[in-house]
Formats: structure tokens, C-alpha cells, sequence
């Protein structure tokens, strides 16, 4: 019987991986994978701030680009802000799990059946465990009030060098659609980079077909000549507007641990989970006992904890979401990336102060007052 079983080989679970095995070696760890390799098909991507310096060398060994400074492009603003920006490759991350996980891992593992303590596989096979975590990405919750931020994006082969030498993560100088949309792009060499349509919207479906003559566009607007689709990836992602964190785990009378987008451990304004799985894995790293409830308790702890210092953050998408028609979305991030750059970087770190949180909400609105009112007292603004 294993001591913990990981059902899920994405981000959150490798992490909790890679952590015991080098915090508990001896510690009976099985991760297990539906797919034929860990992670998927993703790129993660981080700001230096969203971690410590010592969660941040852990991470070197993953990390396929770093980058000094970043650039924002909105009609009325362009502007460069400075701080490190890192990004992890699936590729990488899976040779670098795979590496150090060896015979914990398992993949193309199909699971048929999932309780707290076993778990049965399509071909039959069943494995015990003290505890066993839920890593399989999210499900809708009655509980959860959610907007979506969904993509594609393409690794793409030029055949000239792209002249950028830093991430433009949001250029929203294009024609509004399906919500706030913007381009967000990583110059992984001088001839190769990631294009990315997204938006941030009502509705979690995703038109691949669209998005590529999107991407094509946006090439050919920047004399990009695409000699070669490398790879691409699209996803949604969720962006809590409201809730309940308590109901939303209660619900479960099985009282499953559960881990990253599963547990509601991702930043409510970007839906980004790195920051967020690195100190679930952190916790676990010291843990000892691995009985299902503890484990349970552990994971459930790191969600509401989240959720209560996060309060800020859901009002302001609901700023976004609800008081502002979807083409005029842009203006609210467009007035953000005014402020001060301090500020800013504080808040994809989800630590900003309480004067940052009143500055934020001062000044010339974009909105209009009534809505932005009606929706900060709970009220939807259309």
C-alpha cells in the first residue's frame, strides 16, 4: 500500500512530487498520469515577485526562458515595466519530473474509480494508499461564481528573427470581441514565438478554427512570415467573481483532497495556479501524517486560506466582469497598467498593501460611477 497516490500528472501534483521526493525520499509516493506524459500541453508562466528567491531557484531546473522587463499595449498606452518574467515548458518540466520521479510515475493511467483511500484503474488494476489527492484539473461548482480566460496559442517557427527581446503579455490594441481580448506573446528565440489569443469572458467555449486565423493575423500585422506551427495549446482557465469556499468544499461528503485548479488554488485574477501549487507543494513538503483526513484538512486549509485573503481581488472582477460592457473591458486593465509599477507587479503577487487596494479604486473611473457601484454592493451592472 502506497502512502500518498496523486491521481493527475499535471502542474500541481508534479510539484507535490518533485517536493517529497526530495524532502521524504523514503516517503511511498505514486503519481499517475491518463496522458503518455506529465503536464499535458502547457506553458506556465510567472513574474520573479510571484515567488521567493528560494522557491525560485527550486523551480531553475524547469524554467526554459527568463526574461528581464515585460511590455503592455493598450490604444491610448504602451509601456514597459521591469522585473523578471519566467516561463516552464511542458516539455521540460515533464524530462525534468520524469527524471526524478522515475518509478513514482505512472502514465497512460485511466482512472475508473476515485475514493480517499484507493483508486481502480480502466485496465483493473487497484492501489491502496493512506491518502490519495485529486489533481484533475477543475470542475463547475454551483458554489463558485466564475467568468472565464480562455486561449490558444501557437509555437510558431519565423522565418526571420522577430526583433522583440521581451514578452508582450497583454497587446490589446486590436478590436474587442467575446470579452476583453488581448494578445499575449513569448520570444522563446530570435526566430521562434508563442502567440497567443485571449479573452477574458462570459462563456468557456473556445472556437479553435477562430483563434488560429487570429494568430495568423496578428503574424501577418507584424511582418511575421510562420514557416512552422511548432506546437499549440489552448485552455480556460477560471476567474472567481464570488462564492462560497466553504460550500464549495463541503459539497463533497467524501471529503476528497484535492489539489490546484481542483481545490480553487489559483489567483482570482489571472487564473494562474504556479504560485499557488509551489506552496501547496511547500506545505506538504513537511507533512507527516498521511492519512486521508489529514491530507484532506492540509489541502482544504491552503484553499480557504486563499480564498479569505483574496476578497479584493473577486470585487475587482466583478468591476470587470459585470459593470463593464465586454468591448469596453479593456479600459479598466488599460487604466491598471497606468499605475505605479510597484503596484502592479504586487498584485499578480496577490500582496498588495492597503493603500495599493485604495489606489486601485481612486481616480477617474472607466466606468461609469452607477455600475461600478451597483456591483461592488452585490448587484450585476447588466
Amino acid at each position: 500500500m502506497a502512502e500518498l497516490v496523486l491521481v493527475g500528472g499535471g502542474l500541481a501534483n508534479t510539484l507535490i512530487a518533485l517536493r517529497l521526493a526530495e524532502t521524504q525520499p523514503a516517503l511511498d509516493v505514486v503519481l499517475l498520469e491518463q496522458g503518455p506524459a506529465l503536464g499535458g500541453n502547457h506553458t506556465w508562466s510567472f513574474h520573479g515577485s510571484d515567488v521567493t528567491p528560494a522557491q525560485l531557484d527550486w523551480l531553475e531546473p524547469l524554467i526554459v526562458a527568463s526574461w528581464q522587463g515585460y511590455d503592455v499595449r493598450f490604444p491610448q498606452l504602451q509601456r514597459t515595466l521591469p522585473g523578471s518574467y519566467h516561463s516552464i515548458s511542458s516539455e521540460r518540466f515533464a524530462a525534468v519530473a520524469a527524471e526524478r520521479l522515475g518509478e513514482r510515475v505512472r502514465t497512460e493511467a485511466s482512472v475508473a474509480t476515485l475514493e480517499r483511500t484507493r483508486v481502480v484503474l480502466d485496465n483493473g488494476t487497484e492501489l491502496q494508499a493512506q491518502a490519495c489527492i485529486d489533481g484533475r484539473g477543475p470542475t463547475a461548482s454551483e458554489h463558485l461564481d466564475v467568468g472565464f480566460q480562455k486561449f490558444v496559442g501557437q509555437l510558431v517557427q519565423l522565418d526571420e528573427p522577430h526583433g522583440m527581446t521581451r514578452p508582450v503579455i497583454m497587446d490589446a490594441t486590436m478590436q474587442q470581441d467575446d470579452g476583453y481580448r488581448f494578445f499575449y506573446t513569448l520570444p522563446f528565440s530570435a526566430d521562434t514565438v508563442l502567440i497567443e489569443d485571449t479573452r477574458y469572458s462570459d462563456s468557456p467555449g473556445v472556437e479553435p478554427a477562430t483563434y488560429r486565423e487570429e494568430i495568423a493575423a496578428y503574424a501577418t500585422a507584424h511582418d511575421w512570415h510562420i514557416s512552422a506551427v511548432l506546437r499549440e495549446e489552448q485552455g480556460v482557465l477560471p476567474i472567481t467573481l464570488d462564492g462560497d469556499i466553504e460550500a464549495f468544499w463541503d459539497d463533497d461528503p467524501a471529503r476528497m483532497p484535492r489539489s490546484g485548479l481542483r481545490a480553487a488554488l489559483f489567483h482570482p485574477g489571472t487564473g494562474y495556479s504556479l504560485p499557488n501549487a509551489l506552496q501547496l507543494a511547500d506545505r506538504l513538503a513537511g507533512h507527516t501524517d498521511w492519512s486521508a483526513e489529514a491530507v484532506y484538512a492540509a489541502t482544504r486549509d491552503a484553499s480557504t486560506a486563499l480564498w479569505e485573503s483574496t476578497g479584493y481581488y473577486r470585487r475587482l472582477n466583478r468591476l470587470l466582469f459585470l459593470a463593464a460592457q465586454p468591448h469596453e473591458r479593456f479600459k479598466v486593465l488599460a487604466r491598471f497598467y497606468g499605475l505605479n509599477a510597484g503596484l502592479i507587479s504586487r498584485f499578480y503577487a496577490g500582496t498588495n498593501s492597503r493603500y495599493d487596494k485604495i489606489r486601485i479604486m481612486v481616480g477617474k473611473p472607466p466606468l461609469g460611477v452607477g455600475p461600478a457601484i451597483s456591483t461592488l454592493l452585490g448587484r450585476r451592472g447588466r
